[in-house]
C-alpha cells in the first residue's frame, strides 16, 4: 500500500481558492436571484437549490485538481496549467456576474463558450501533469455544458 504525503495547509488553500471566488460570485449576485426566479425557464430546469449544493462540490473537484498538479512536482508544466485555471476561474466568476447581475443573456452565452473551452483547456493541461487531476474536472465540463443550455435557453424565452 502506497502512503501520500499530503501537504494540508496547501491542500486547504487549494480548496478554498475556487470556493472564495465561488462565494464573492454568489454574493455579488444575490440581489438578482428574485428576478432570476421570475424568468422563463426551459424544460430540464433544475430547482435553486441545486446550484449551490452543485457549485460547491465542483469547487471543491476542481481545488483538488489544482493541489495535485500544484505538488506533482512538474513546476514548469504545472505553470502554464494553473495559469489556464485561473483564467477560467476568473471567467467562471465574471459569467455569473454578466449573467445574474448585468442580465446580458446572450453575451453570457458567449461568454459561458469561452469559459468552457478553457476549461477543456485547463482540463487536457492538467491530465497531462496528473490524470486523476484531469479527470476531478470532467464534472465541471458537464455542469457547465448544461450551463450553457440553461443559458441559451433563457436568452431565447426571455
Amino acid at each position: 500500500m502506497i502512503f501520500l504525503k499530503i501537504n494540508y495547509k496547501k491542500l486547504i488553500l487549494n480548496i478554498a481558492i475556487p470556493l472564495i471566488v465561488g462565494g464573492l460570485s454568489a454574493l455579488f449576485t444575490m440581489k438578482s436571484m428574485e428576478d432570476f426566479k421570475a424568468l422563463n425557464k426551459p424544460p430540464l430546469s433544475p430547482a435553486g437549490w441545486l446550484f449551490p449544493v452543485v457549485w460547491t462540490v465542483l469547487y471543491v473537484l476542481m481545488g483538488i485538481a489544482s493541489y495535485l498538479v500544484c505538488t506533482s512536482g512538474k513546476p514548469a508544466r504545472s505553470k502554464t496549467a494553473l495559469t489556464v485555471y485561473g483564467i477560467q476561474l476568473a471567467f467562471n466568476f465574471l459569467w455569473s456576474i454578466i449573467f445574474f447581475s448585468v442580465k446580458a443573456y446572450l453575451f453570457a452565452f458567449v461568454w459561458l463558450i469561452i469559459l468552457l473551452i478553457l476549461i477543456i483547456i485547463n482540463t487536457v493541461l492538467f491530465y497531462r501533469i496528473n490524470k486523476k487531476a484531469g479527470y476531478l474536472l470532467i464534472p465541471y465540463i458537464l455542469w457547465v455544458t448544461f450551463a450553457g443550455y440553461l443559458n441559451l435557453a433563457i436568452y431565447l424565452l426571455n
